[in-house]
């Protein structure tokens, strides 16, 4: 009897990627692949792009390379929005033997066939135009933590963006089919559920609303929490906050792009909300969760952003009651209006406001997580032994270790937050073996 063929994935990017990178696994299992570490030699290597990673081009070069020198053999499979953007430049990549685009991905298996070897990459990429089906995915076993898609696309062509041309229109699935995703999840044992897409506050494209879905899900038996992964601004209303505020199962913590705090670079990139708004939902959420956690994206140095501007950004967030910063630092991309503009901000001096704001995201984080000390909250624990100590998060988002317990993994525990650890993580005693269900 023939052994069965090993393939291995890599994940670039967003959890939207690994939730679609991880239902693709699953199909290769039904089709008697034995999925093993990507550290380890395979068959097949399936490597799963980013377009909004600077260095895609790089990345994903390095990461063939990786694969090649495990398994000179082996058959290397490009998929994602950089697949999707660049396939011919991907398709130049020394060993790369197929690139598919955004309609594409989900066939792999059938592309992948034999897994021969071949002289030259063959690419299937669709006019992104075509790319109007929603096709679900989840996320199982790579975490604690299942990442489920819930909406794909977007239709907001920000100046900065190549997503809508890497993944299409927005559009998603029926609520039905995402609580019957849902279901499928809690069967497996999956305690927590991270709601993901590209701009997933669109939901349901004025047939069904994302409110609506969060209230059908809130009634999931087996499900301890939903989290909201990143919502827009404009898309979070009053009533999500409201509910949320009172469910039962989604978890005080949003994450809510802001990219500026100045009213002009938001214009110039085509948001679709100004400073006064976002500042309206930061207070909403306070006033109902003081508790919550709230994280903010931004992106520094865009085209014409002057020192007064980043600066009006810097005390615009200064000010928030927000948690943690996720910055970027703006980096050109082909085929958007943004590549074409003006007044470049030299790249050392995005680099500097970048480093100014991940200090102010410490500060902020740290605050954050210091007004808690003293509480007692409920942990959901992950499975990893990091150097004898094992971590997971309360339910609104503040990192917890304590002692490694391996009857911690995917446990939800009532414990007291006592101290900050040298890493910035919460440092809690060790748990009593009577478990909060």
């Amino acid at each position: 009897m023939n052994s069965p063929k090993k393939i291995a994935f890599h994940t670039l990017g967003c959890k939207l990627n690994y939730s679609e990178t991880s239902s693709i696994a699953r199909q290769f299992e039904k089709e008697g692949f034995l999925k093993v570490e990507f550290s380890e030699q395979a068959d097949v290597y399936v490597v799963n792009t980013c377009s909004v990673t600077e260095n895609a081009d790089r990345e994903c070069r390095q990461v063939v390379r990786n694969a090649l020198a495990l398994s000179p053999e082996a058959f290397i499979a490009v998929i994602g929005c950089y697949a999707q953007l660049k396939p011919e430049e991907i398709a130049s990549i020394d060993g790369v033997d197929l690139v598919l685009g955004a309609n594409e991905k989900f066939k792999l298996p059938h592309y992948v066939g034999e897994a021969v070897k071949k002289q030259k990459a063959a690419v299937y990429s669709c006019d992104i135009d075509t790319a109007e089906t929603f096709t679900s995915a989840y996320s199982f076993g790579d975490r604690t933590r299942a990442f489920l898609k819930v909406q794909d696309g977007c239709d907001y062509n920000c100046s900065f963006c190549t997503i809508p041309l890497a993944r299409g229109k927005s559009r998603s699935g029926s609520i039905e089919s995402v609580l019957k995703d849902a279901r499928e999840i809690a069967a497996l044992g999956v305690k927590e559920i991270v709601l993901t897409g590209v701009n997933i506050g669109d939901f349901g494209n004025n047939k069904e609303s994302f409110l609506e879905l969060v209230k059908a899900l809130d009634e999931i038996e087996g499900i301890e929490r939903f989290r909201i992964s990143s919502i827009e601004p404009n898309l979070l209303k009053d009533e999500i906050i409201e509910f949320v505020a009172r469910s039962k199962r989604f978890v005080p913590h949003f994450h809510i792009p802001l990219q500026s705090g100045s009213n002009k670079t938001l214009r110039a990139m085509r948001r679709r909300y100004v400073r006064e708004l976002y500042t309206e939902r930061v207070a909403k959420i306070k006033s109902l969760m003081p508790h919550c956690c709230i994280g903010v994206d931004v992106i520094v140095g865009f085209p014409g952003e002057t020192e007064a501007d980043f600066l009006e950004t810097y005390n615009f967030i200064n000010d928030l009651n927000i948690s943690y910063l996720h910055v970027f630092t703006y980096s050109e991309r082909e085929n958007t209006e943004a590549a074409e503009m003006s007044e470049v901000v030299p790249v050392a001096e995005r680099k500097k406001r970048n480093k100014m704001l991940r200090i102010l995201s410490e500060k902020k984080r740290r605050a954050f997580y210091e007004n808690h000390l003293g509480e007692t909250r409920k942990v959901l624990f992950e499975a990893e032994n990091n150097e004898g100590f094992i971590s997971g998060f309360t339910d609104n988002y503040i990192r917890i270790k304590t002692t490694y317990q391996a009857s911690l993994a995917n446990q939800t525990i009532l414990v007291q937050l006592q101290q900050m650890a040298d890493d910035g993580a919460v440092l809690v005693p060790e748990p009593e073996p009577a478990y909060v269900s």
